[in-house]
């Protein structure tokens, strides 16, 4: 008796680690069902492509919600990066010397919602709803409400960043594995990932053990920005034009509801980075379902907003 209770406890621990996979399998099956071809490898990475650039800020946005904080500013911090990223490369004409100012100018808007929150001892959720308002206001300011558009000269060469593919698979899908696998391995093998687990888990307990909560805490959103730049550079080369008051519109809530599908704890210190991934994969499976339902394209808010309550109720149920 004692082997098969501990053989039930095994498999109800392993179920509730892995929920997001169950859910990924169900939902294949049920995409397979709808679409004969859904596991072409044609559709597969079409779907990675098209996850790619809010995934890479979702991953981030899991930092922020494992360590027990929000990030409401991400949308429209990809439009102010995105659109400034558009200026430089026009005046530099150098792709690289864009990487390089979008990653750093996202580290700065992330280091800006981190000290504010936890130097200023602000609620995230007061921060970023504040930055929220205030990036999107000076970039929709700063283009008068025009789009930053590309030169011409260059526009074709930049774009192949995000259009181009190796070995059939599309740059951006690439990009976005690599940057799972880089971030998965960092949370799990160095301190800070550990740091930010425990952070999550018991924040009084951690900072008793000598942790410097607020650094953790603050460089949550630090590297938020820094991967909200890189996707903010991906964003442009793959759209080639920044229209500054739509691009980037309800990326917050799409990154929130993937690091909810992908079984993160939204009240901290639960989660695997690997569940975020596979949650915007099953984000843009749910969109093609409701695609190939006919459900009412200005509907899918609503979807999403349904699915991320679901999540939280399921893991208080757990």
């Amino acid at each position: 008796m004692p082997r098969s209770d501990a053989g039930s406890f095994n498999l109800k621990k392993i179920y509730k680690e892995y929920t997001f996979l169950f859910s990924f399998i169900v939902l294949v099956i049920i995409a397979t069902c709808i679409n004969h071809s859904f596991l072409s490898w044609q559709n597969l990475s079409t779907l990675a492509l098209q996850a790619s650039i809010k995934g890479i800020i979702a991953l981030g946005m899991s930092l922020v919600i494992i360590s027990g904080q929000i990030d409401l500013s991400v949308g429209s911090m990809t439009a102010l990066v995105a659109g400034l990223g558009v200026v430089v490369l026009n005046h530099s004409k150098s792709a690289v010397l864009t990487l390089l100012f979008c990653a750093a100018f996202g580290t700065l808007l992330g280091a800006v919602n981190g000290l504010l929150t936890n130097r200023g001892k602000i609620a995230p959720f007061i921060v970023t709803l504040a930055t929220m308002s205030a990036y999107r206001s000076i970039i929709v300011q700063l283009g008068q409400g025009g789009p930053f558009n590309i030169d011409m000269g260059i526009v074709m060469s930049f774009r192949m960043i995000a259009a181009g593919k190796i070995m059939g698979i599309p740059n951006l899908a690439l990009i976005f594995v690599v940057i799972t696998l880089l971030m998965i391995a960092f949370m799990k093998y160095s301190k800070f990932g550990r740091y930010v687990y425990a952070v999550g888990s018991n924040e009084t307990a951690t900072f008793l053990t000598g942790v410097n909560v607020v650094n953790v805490k603050t460089l949550c959103f630090v590297i938020t920005g820094f991967l909200t730049g890189i996707s903010s550079f991906l964003l442009a080369s793959r759209l080639t034009s920044i229209t500054a008051a739509n691009v980037g519109t309800a990326f917050e809530m799409d990154a929130i509801a993937a690091v909810a599908i992908g079984g993160i704890s939204m009240s901290g210190g639960r989660g695997k980075l690997v569940g975020t991934f596979l949650g915007m994969i099953m984000l843009q499976m749910i969109e093609g379902i409701l695609i190939a339902a006919r459900i009412p394209p200005f509907l899918t808010g609503l979807v999403k907003g349904i699915i991320i309550v679901l999540a939280v109720i399921f893991q208080r149920k757990k």
